[in-house]
């Protein structure tokens, strides 16, 4: 018993010289654990990329005859603010994720427009959309 405990130590605190049958199975066992733990512990380590989806970032500002509707989409949620056909790619699923009558995505932006806030930066943008 006694020389199995103190093999458990000197495996934990690493004392068993390189080329030993001992030090293989210390690396072996470690190699196993690196590359077959992902399949067992699900770490869930996404990393989150700009700022958390939240309904307090679109607002609904007016609903015109016709069904069109216009919301305002704070433009942290948006990856560039330049206007390219991305952004209106972008503005699309922002609006899809975050307002709950557009979850299906069914829907059309007729028109977006820039609002500047302090220094001149976009801050927000109206979205016209026809369902």
């Amino acid at each position: 018993m006694r020389a199995l405990w103190r093999g458990i130590v000197r495996v934990v605190f690493w004392s068993y010289e390189r080329g030993t049958w001992q030090y293989d199975i210390a690396v072996g066992g470690i190699t196993l654990f690196v590359l077959f733990s992902p399949l067992f512990i699900h770490f869930n380590d996404q990393p989150s990329v700009g700022p958390p989806p939240s309904q307090a970032l679109i607002e609904l500002r007016n609903v015109a005859p016709g069904r069109i509707a216009t919301y305002r989409v704070d433009a942290r949620l948006l990856a560039s603010p330049i206007r390219t056909p991305e952004l209106e790619h972008d503005l699309h699923e922002a609006v899809q994720k975050n307002v709950e009558d557009l979850h299906h995505g069914r829907f059309e932006i007729l028109h977006f427009e820039p609002i500047r806030g302090e220094g001149g930066t976009v801050a927000y943008y109206d979205v016209s959309i026809k369902p």
